[in-house]
């Protein structure tokens, strides 16, 4: 119900509105998905998607029957951009680690990627091309 209520708001919201209604409603919010075996019966928590007091997801985790399959956090920075990703394996070890820069528009410039030693490994840039 919610949901079609910030649909119904952001209508008549411009980007930026629609952007603030949508993290108001996610303010301190847990999201568990659960699934059933339709055999067994037996359930077990699928995913979970956490948000913090600004609506920001902070922690993403996807289960399986057996456990943790993976699970990320998420860090911000100005502009409540993330700034930081840590990716971790099913034993909860980080798996690895990305750090984001943002250019003038607020958009990622580039991407940078480390093992979880902290190794530097890879950096991606991305180039914003507009077609009229």
């Amino acid at each position: 119900m919610a949901l079609l209520a910030l649909g119904a708001m952001a209508q008549d919201a411009t980007g930026d509105e629609y952007y603030r209604l949508k993290l108001e409603r996610r303010q301190n919010l847990t999201i568990k998905e659960w699934n059933t075996n339709a055999k067994s019966k037996t359930r077990w928590l699928d995913h979970e998607t956490t948000y913090d007091s600004k609506g920001r997801k902070v922690s993403e985790a996807e289960y399986n029957p057996y456990g943790l399959s993976w699970r990320e956090t998420y860090e911000y920075g100005a502009n409540d951009r993330i700034v930081k990703e840590v990716r971790y394996d099913n034993r909860n070890k980080p798996k690895y680690i990305r750090k984001y820069e943002y250019n003038d528009q607020n958009r990622k410039a580039k991407q940078y990627n480390y093992a979880p030693t902290g190794k530097l490994i890879t950096i991606k840039v991305f180039e914003y091309i507009v077609t009229e």
